[in-house]
């Protein structure tokens, strides 16, 4: 627990909150690099009951008023769709926002924080390297199922809580202006991920381009799908519920799936420094592409379709570019834990690029399959 967020200051943030018995204990929860999230255990009558406590940046959520419209136009349409299809464990399939005792979705503690409040999950858990093919199916229905379930959301377009947060050319732009101004001469620390980013320009607008053309249709997408934001059931390993949904928000589906490979086919951890151990893994991305259409068939053109594979490739470089655009810019958007904590993170994106042209051929006969067997 750090020293901005005590026990006895997590405590008086509860009480902001209609949680029913004694405050027992908060800790750390989770592997997030924006938010600080916390586990807080309330003793019920001599039973243990957890939430999910979360401070919001909002350094990076300019707009908290806004995210936490979002988030409970999304989580209340969710909850309700879930519900009507009669789906087993209903209310674990979507997070469930608690209001703090004035009435609003968040509350604003005296240093100007801003602390939202969830119903702890119970009996599953996040994973951060996918062991399986399964869980990666598991996963990958869960996001398709979460699209489709927003499919007719109601009301006013969503807000932007972060304004062309998977513009890629605008993140190839950003970095090519952090290389201009080198900041704090951090370039000639970065050469290669710097050469590698600038001659894979043309993949800033491999999805936007046919977005622009019409071909590619707006939705109601999450834009942060890696494999550790769905919970999957300790049991039985279904995916369950998608979480973190602070830039849930108008997108392309082609961005959720596009994490989703980046994330759960990589063999190593995002940040792993032995750049030999990162490699797409093939059946991984096979188990993708049959969870994802599992769940969003119904709803996905073939355009959509035809573009999966290239959406891998290009959320791969684009959180590459990233992670290369902050350690440019001495790191003051992601958490680090190391000196070059983000130029490895960038390294490891950069590398997994490589793997996923490799094997560019393999996977589009995948997606043609497995588009045909629909």
């Amino acid at each position: 627990m750090t020293a901005t967020h005590s026990t006895s200051d997590l405590a008086a943030i509860v009480r902001a909150f209609p949680l029913l018995g004694r405050f027992q204990e908060a800790r750390p929860h989770g592997s997030g690099h924006i938010n600080d999230t916390y586990a807080i255990t309330m003793d019920q009558a001599g039973t243990p009951v957890r939430y999910v406590l979360q401070r919001i940046n909002h350094h990076v959520f300019k707009q908290v008023p806004a995210l936490m419209e979002n988030v409970e136009r999304v989580t209340s349409h969710a909850t309700r769709r879930a519900a009507e299809s009669q789906q087993a464990d209903a209310a674990r399939r979507s997070l469930t926002l608690v209001r703090a005792l004035d009435g609003l979705p968040y509350h604003r503690d005296p240093q100007g924080g801003w602390w939202r409040c969830y119903l702890f999950i119970e009996h599953a858990r996040t994973y951060d390297v996918v062991e399986t093919p399964r869980q990666a199916a598991a996963a990958a229905r869960a996001f398709g199922e979460f699209q489709r379930l927003l499919v007719d959301l109601p009301g006013q377009r969503l807000h932007e809580t972060i304004p062309n947060f998977h513009h890629t050319r605008r993140r190839f732009d950003d970095f090519r202006r952090g290389l201009e101004q080198d900041a704090h001469n951090r370039a000639a620390q970065a050469r290669a991920e710097i050469a590698f980013a600038l001659e894979r320009e043309s993949l800033a607008d491999a999805l936007l381009a046919p977005q622009a053309r019409g071909e590619l249709p707006e939705r109601v997408t999450h834009n942060d799908s890696k494999f550790n934001n769905v919970m999957l059931d300790d049991m039985t390993q279904a995916g369950l519920c998608v979480i973190d949904l602070d830039t849930v928000m108008p997108g392309l589906a082609l961005y959720d799936f596009g994490d989703l490979v980046r994330s759960g086919t990589n063999g190593a951890a995002e940040d792993e420094r032995d750049l030999s151990r990162v490699q797409a893994r093939l059946a991984i991305f096979e188990a993708l592409v049959e969870g994802y259409l599992s769940a969003a068939r119904p709803f996905v053109t073939a355009a959509e379709i035809a573009h999966l594979t290239v959406a891998g490739h290009v959320i791969t470089f684009e959180i590459g570019l990233r992670f290369l655009t902050d350690f440019l810019a001495g790191d003051t958007y992601f958490k680090i834990k190391r000196p070059r904590h983000n130029l490895d993170r960038a390294a490891n994106q950069f590398a997994l690029v490589r793997s996923l042209e490799a094997q560019r051929s393999a996977m589009e006969a995948i997606v043609r399959q497995q588009g045909a067997a629909g």
